[in-house]
Protein backbone atom coordinates (compact mmCIF):
# COMPACT_ATOMS: atom_id res chain seq x y z
CA UNK A 1 0.00 0.00 0.00
CA UNK A 2 1.53 3.38 -1.02
CA UNK A 3 2.52 5.69 1.82
CA UNK A 4 0.59 8.94 2.13
CA UNK A 5 2.48 12.13 1.39
CA UNK A 6 2.65 14.89 4.00
CA UNK A 7 0.05 16.89 2.08
CA UNK A 8 -2.35 13.95 1.92
CA UNK A 9 -1.92 13.28 5.64
CA UNK A 10 -2.48 16.97 6.33
CA UNK A 11 -5.69 16.86 4.26
CA UNK A 12 -6.91 13.93 6.38
CA UNK A 13 -6.03 15.92 9.51
CA UNK A 14 -7.97 18.92 8.22
CA UNK A 15 -11.07 16.82 7.50
CA UNK A 16 -10.75 15.28 10.98
CA UNK A 17 -10.50 18.75 12.47
CA UNK A 18 -13.65 19.89 10.68
CA UNK A 19 -15.48 16.72 11.77
CA UNK A 20 -14.48 17.56 15.34
CA UNK A 21 -15.89 21.07 15.06
CA UNK A 22 -19.13 19.79 13.51
CA UNK A 23 -19.62 17.08 16.16
CA UNK A 24 -18.86 19.66 18.85
CA UNK A 25 -21.63 21.84 17.41
CA UNK A 26 -24.04 18.90 17.33
CA UNK A 27 -23.34 18.02 20.98
CA UNK A 28 -23.79 21.63 22.05
CA UNK A 29 -27.10 21.78 20.20
CA UNK A 30 -28.23 18.59 21.95
CA UNK A 31 -27.29 20.10 25.33
CA UNK A 32 -29.50 23.12 24.57
CA UNK A 33 -32.58 20.95 25.12
CA UNK A 34 -31.97 21.17 28.88
CA UNK A 35 -29.25 23.78 29.44
CA UNK A 36 -29.18 27.54 28.90
CA UNK A 37 -26.87 29.01 26.27
CA UNK A 38 -24.25 30.62 28.52
CA UNK A 39 -24.39 27.74 30.98
CA UNK A 40 -23.51 25.27 28.22
CA UNK A 41 -20.71 27.52 26.89
CA UNK A 42 -19.18 28.04 30.33
CA UNK A 43 -19.27 24.31 31.15
CA UNK A 44 -17.65 23.38 27.84
CA UNK A 45 -15.09 26.15 28.22
CA UNK A 46 -14.15 25.02 31.73
CA UNK A 47 -13.45 21.45 30.61
CA UNK A 48 -11.78 22.37 27.32
CA UNK A 49 -9.80 25.16 28.99
CA UNK A 50 -8.23 22.74 31.49
CA UNK A 51 -7.24 20.36 28.69
CA UNK A 52 -5.80 23.19 26.56
CA UNK A 53 -3.87 24.55 29.57
CA UNK A 54 -2.33 21.10 30.11
CA UNK A 55 -1.30 20.92 26.46
CA UNK A 56 0.08 24.47 26.54
CA UNK A 57 2.15 23.63 29.63
CA UNK A 58 3.33 20.35 28.10
CA UNK A 59 4.56 22.03 24.90
CA UNK A 60 6.08 25.00 26.73
CA UNK A 61 3.64 27.58 25.34
CA UNK A 62 3.09 29.12 28.79
CA UNK A 63 6.75 30.17 28.99
CA UNK A 64 6.35 32.59 26.08
CA UNK A 65 6.56 36.27 27.00
CA UNK A 66 3.76 38.21 25.31
CA UNK A 67 4.97 41.49 23.79
CA UNK A 68 2.86 44.65 23.97
CA UNK A 69 1.67 44.49 20.36
CA UNK A 70 0.48 40.92 20.82
CA UNK A 71 -1.36 41.84 24.02
CA UNK A 72 -3.49 44.36 22.13
CA UNK A 73 -4.18 41.93 19.30
CA UNK A 74 -4.97 39.12 21.78
CA UNK A 75 -7.59 41.29 23.46
CA UNK A 76 -9.15 42.19 20.11
CA UNK A 77 -8.99 38.58 18.94
CA UNK A 78 -10.56 37.30 22.17
CA UNK A 79 -13.43 39.77 21.86
CA UNK A 80 -14.04 38.54 18.32
CA UNK A 81 -13.79 34.90 19.39
CA UNK A 82 -16.19 35.37 22.29
CA UNK A 83 -18.72 37.30 20.20
CA UNK A 84 -18.53 34.67 17.47
CA UNK A 85 -19.07 31.82 19.95
CA UNK A 86 -22.05 33.46 21.62
CA UNK A 87 -23.73 34.53 18.38
CA UNK A 88 -23.11 31.29 16.50
CA UNK A 89 -24.26 29.00 19.31
CA UNK A 90 -27.24 31.28 19.92
CA UNK A 91 -28.18 30.75 16.26
CA UNK A 92 -27.30 27.05 16.34
CA UNK A 93 -29.59 26.41 19.31
CA UNK A 94 -32.54 27.80 17.33
CA UNK A 95 -32.03 26.79 13.68
CA UNK A 96 -30.87 23.77 11.65
CA UNK A 97 -27.19 23.01 12.18
CA UNK A 98 -26.48 22.81 8.43
CA UNK A 99 -28.01 26.25 7.78
CA UNK A 100 -26.02 27.91 10.56
CA UNK A 101 -22.83 26.20 9.40
CA UNK A 102 -23.43 27.16 5.77
CA UNK A 103 -23.68 30.84 6.72
CA UNK A 104 -20.42 30.47 8.61
CA UNK A 105 -18.70 29.22 5.43
CA UNK A 106 -18.80 32.81 4.16
CA UNK A 107 -16.14 33.80 6.71
CA UNK A 108 -13.19 33.50 4.23
CA UNK A 109 -15.04 35.79 1.82
CA UNK A 110 -15.77 38.30 4.58
CA UNK A 111 -12.17 38.16 5.80
CA UNK A 112 -10.88 38.84 2.28
CA UNK A 113 -13.17 41.88 2.05
CA UNK A 114 -12.20 43.04 5.55
CA UNK A 115 -8.50 42.70 4.74
CA UNK A 116 -8.99 44.86 1.65
CA UNK A 117 -10.88 47.54 3.60
CA UNK A 118 -8.93 47.64 6.87
CA UNK A 119 -5.47 46.21 6.08
CA UNK A 120 -5.04 47.65 2.61
CA UNK A 121 -4.68 44.27 0.89
CA UNK A 122 -5.43 44.61 -2.81
CA UNK A 123 -7.92 42.36 -4.53
CA UNK A 124 -9.05 42.55 -8.14
CA UNK A 125 -12.51 42.72 -9.67
CA UNK A 126 -12.79 38.95 -10.03
CA UNK A 127 -12.48 38.41 -6.30
CA UNK A 128 -14.87 41.29 -5.57
CA UNK A 129 -17.36 39.62 -7.92
CA UNK A 130 -16.84 36.24 -6.21
CA UNK A 131 -17.37 37.83 -2.79
CA UNK A 132 -20.62 39.44 -4.01
CA UNK A 133 -21.90 36.11 -5.37
CA UNK A 134 -20.94 34.38 -2.13
CA UNK A 135 -22.90 36.90 -0.08
CA UNK A 136 -25.84 36.36 -2.44
CA UNK A 137 -25.65 32.71 -1.36
CA UNK A 138 -25.90 33.84 2.26
CA UNK A 139 -29.02 35.88 1.45
CA UNK A 140 -30.58 32.85 -0.23
CA UNK A 141 -29.99 30.79 2.92
CA UNK A 142 -31.25 33.50 5.29
CA UNK A 143 -34.30 34.23 3.07
CA UNK A 144 -35.20 37.65 4.54
CA UNK A 145 -38.88 38.51 4.20
CA UNK A 146 -39.96 34.97 3.31
CA UNK A 147 -42.00 32.47 5.29
CA UNK A 148 -38.88 30.37 5.82
CA UNK A 149 -36.99 33.27 7.43
CA UNK A 150 -35.50 32.50 10.83
CA UNK A 151 -34.55 35.61 12.80
CA UNK A 152 -31.78 33.66 14.52
CA UNK A 153 -29.97 33.55 11.18
CA UNK A 154 -29.09 37.18 11.89
CA UNK A 155 -27.10 35.93 14.88
CA UNK A 156 -25.16 33.64 12.55
CA UNK A 157 -24.42 36.67 10.36
CA UNK A 158 -23.26 38.56 13.44
CA UNK A 159 -20.98 35.61 14.22
CA UNK A 160 -19.42 36.04 10.77
CA UNK A 161 -18.68 39.68 11.60
CA UNK A 162 -17.03 38.75 14.89
CA UNK A 163 -14.97 36.07 13.14
CA UNK A 164 -13.68 38.67 10.70
CA UNK A 165 -12.48 40.72 13.70
CA UNK A 166 -10.89 37.59 15.17
CA UNK A 167 -9.10 36.58 11.96
CA UNK A 168 -7.85 40.07 11.12
CA UNK A 169 -6.47 40.40 14.65
CA UNK A 170 -4.85 36.98 14.29
CA UNK A 171 -3.07 38.16 11.15
CA UNK A 172 -1.49 40.97 13.16
CA UNK A 173 -0.02 38.65 15.80
CA UNK A 174 3.71 38.04 15.66
CA UNK A 175 4.85 34.67 14.34
CA UNK A 176 6.59 33.82 17.62
CA UNK A 177 3.48 33.54 19.80
CA UNK A 178 2.41 29.86 20.21
CA UNK A 179 -0.97 28.86 18.79
CA UNK A 180 -1.87 26.98 21.97
CA UNK A 181 -1.30 30.12 24.05
CA UNK A 182 -3.55 32.13 21.73
CA UNK A 183 -6.24 29.43 21.99
CA UNK A 184 -5.95 29.29 25.78
CA UNK A 185 -6.33 33.07 26.19
CA UNK A 186 -9.44 33.06 24.00
CA UNK A 187 -10.89 30.09 25.88
CA UNK A 188 -10.38 31.85 29.24
CA UNK A 189 -12.11 35.00 27.99
CA UNK A 190 -15.05 33.06 26.52
CA UNK A 191 -15.50 30.89 29.63
CA UNK A 192 -15.26 33.78 32.10
CA UNK A 193 -17.68 35.95 30.10
CA UNK A 194 -20.16 33.09 29.63
CA UNK A 195 -19.93 32.31 33.35
CA UNK A 196 -20.90 35.87 34.26
CA UNK A 197 -23.80 35.90 31.80
CA UNK A 198 -24.98 32.51 33.07
CA UNK A 199 -25.50 34.03 36.52
CA UNK A 200 -27.98 36.48 34.98
CA UNK A 201 -29.52 33.92 32.62
CA UNK A 202 -30.04 31.36 35.37
CA UNK A 203 -28.50 27.96 36.08
CA UNK A 204 -30.38 24.76 35.37
CA UNK A 205 -29.67 21.37 36.96
CA UNK A 206 -27.16 19.40 34.89
CA UNK A 207 -28.35 15.83 34.34
CA UNK A 208 -26.34 12.87 33.09
CA UNK A 209 -27.30 13.32 29.42
CA UNK A 210 -26.39 17.02 29.07
CA UNK A 211 -23.21 16.44 31.08
CA UNK A 212 -22.25 13.75 28.60
CA UNK A 213 -23.00 16.06 25.67
CA UNK A 214 -20.84 18.82 27.15
CA UNK A 215 -17.98 16.43 27.89
CA UNK A 216 -18.06 15.03 24.35
CA UNK A 217 -18.28 18.56 22.91
CA UNK A 218 -15.19 19.55 24.90
CA UNK A 219 -13.22 16.53 23.71
CA UNK A 220 -14.29 17.14 20.10
CA UNK A 221 -13.20 20.76 20.39
CA UNK A 222 -9.75 19.71 21.61
CA UNK A 223 -9.44 17.18 18.76
CA UNK A 224 -10.47 19.85 16.25
CA UNK A 225 -7.91 22.35 17.55
CA UNK A 226 -5.07 19.81 17.73
CA UNK A 227 -5.66 18.41 14.26
CA UNK A 228 -5.95 21.95 12.93
CA UNK A 229 -2.52 22.81 14.34
CA UNK A 230 -1.09 19.53 12.99
CA UNK A 231 -2.49 20.39 9.56
CA UNK A 232 -0.75 23.77 9.47
CA UNK A 233 2.58 22.31 10.58
CA UNK A 234 2.54 19.33 8.21
CA UNK A 235 0.95 20.33 4.91
CA UNK A 236 1.15 23.12 2.39
CA UNK A 237 -1.49 25.77 3.01
CA UNK A 238 -2.46 25.95 -0.65
CA UNK A 239 -3.25 22.23 -0.67
CA UNK A 240 -4.96 21.82 2.71
CA UNK A 241 -7.08 24.96 3.16
CA UNK A 242 -9.86 23.98 0.69
CA UNK A 243 -10.53 20.93 2.89
CA UNK A 244 -11.90 23.32 5.51
CA UNK A 245 -15.11 23.28 3.51
CA UNK A 246 -15.70 19.65 4.50
CA UNK A 247 -17.22 21.15 7.65
CA UNK A 248 -20.52 21.62 5.81
CA UNK A 249 -21.00 17.97 4.69
CA UNK A 250 -20.22 16.90 8.27
CA UNK A 251 -22.81 19.37 9.59
CA UNK A 252 -25.43 18.10 7.13
CA UNK A 253 -24.69 14.50 8.15
CA UNK A 254 -24.92 15.21 11.89
CA UNK A 255 -28.06 17.31 11.35
CA UNK A 256 -29.75 14.33 9.70
CA UNK A 257 -28.48 11.77 12.24
CA UNK A 258 -29.16 13.67 15.47
CA UNK A 259 -32.00 16.05 14.62
CA UNK A 260 -33.70 14.73 11.48
CA UNK A 261 -32.88 18.00 9.71
CA UNK A 262 -32.75 17.56 5.94
CA UNK A 263 -31.39 20.51 3.88
CA UNK A 264 -33.92 22.21 1.61
CA UNK A 265 -33.29 23.59 -1.87
CA UNK A 266 -32.51 27.25 -0.90
CA UNK A 267 -29.96 26.01 1.62
CA UNK A 268 -28.29 23.77 -0.99
CA UNK A 269 -28.26 26.51 -3.65
CA UNK A 270 -26.90 29.12 -1.24
CA UNK A 271 -24.26 26.72 0.10
CA UNK A 272 -23.11 25.89 -3.42
CA UNK A 273 -22.62 29.58 -4.20
CA UNK A 274 -20.71 30.17 -0.95
CA UNK A 275 -18.45 27.15 -1.32
CA UNK A 276 -17.80 27.75 -5.02
CA UNK A 277 -16.88 31.41 -4.61
CA UNK A 278 -14.87 30.65 -1.47
CA UNK A 279 -12.74 28.12 -3.34
CA UNK A 280 -12.35 30.51 -6.27
CA UNK A 281 -11.28 33.35 -3.97
CA UNK A 282 -8.75 31.11 -2.29
CA UNK A 283 -7.41 30.00 -5.68
CA UNK A 284 -6.99 33.60 -6.87
CA UNK A 285 -5.20 34.54 -3.65
CA UNK A 286 -2.76 31.64 -3.98
CA UNK A 287 -2.18 32.43 -7.67
CA UNK A 288 -1.39 36.04 -6.75
CA UNK A 289 1.05 34.91 -4.05
CA UNK A 290 2.85 32.64 -6.51
CA UNK A 291 3.08 35.46 -9.07
CA UNK A 292 4.58 37.84 -6.52
CA UNK A 293 7.06 35.16 -5.41
CA UNK A 294 8.21 34.73 -9.03
CA UNK A 295 8.65 38.48 -9.41
CA UNK A 296 10.71 38.68 -6.23
CA UNK A 297 12.89 35.78 -7.40
CA UNK A 298 13.66 37.74 -10.59
CA UNK A 299 14.69 40.80 -8.62
CA UNK A 300 11.50 42.83 -9.20
CA UNK A 301 9.29 44.33 -6.54
CA UNK A 302 5.69 43.11 -7.05
CA UNK A 303 4.29 46.65 -6.90
CA UNK A 304 6.56 47.81 -9.71
CA UNK A 305 5.08 45.38 -12.24
CA UNK A 306 1.50 45.10 -11.09
CA UNK A 307 -1.21 45.19 -13.72
CA UNK A 308 -2.77 48.64 -14.17
CA UNK A 309 -5.40 49.15 -11.51
CA UNK A 310 -5.02 45.53 -10.55
CA UNK A 311 -2.89 43.74 -8.04
CA UNK A 312 -4.17 40.31 -7.16
CA UNK A 313 -7.36 39.39 -8.98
Amino acid sequence: MPRLTDNMRAAVYMMTSQAGFALNDAMMKLSSETLNLFQAISLRGFIAGILIAILAFWFGALRHRIVRRDRIMLVLRSVGEAGAAFCFLGALFNMPIANATAILQSVPLAVALGAAIFLGERIGWRRYLAISIGFLGVIIIVRPGSEGFNAYALLALAAVGFMVVRDLATRRLTAEIPSLLVTLVSMIVITATAGLFSLVEGWRPVGAAPAGYILLASLCLIVAVLFGVMTIRLGAIGFTQPFRYTLLPWAILFGILFFGEYPDMPMLVGSTLILGTGLFTFYRERAGDRRQARLRSRGHHPLETAAPGGGRR
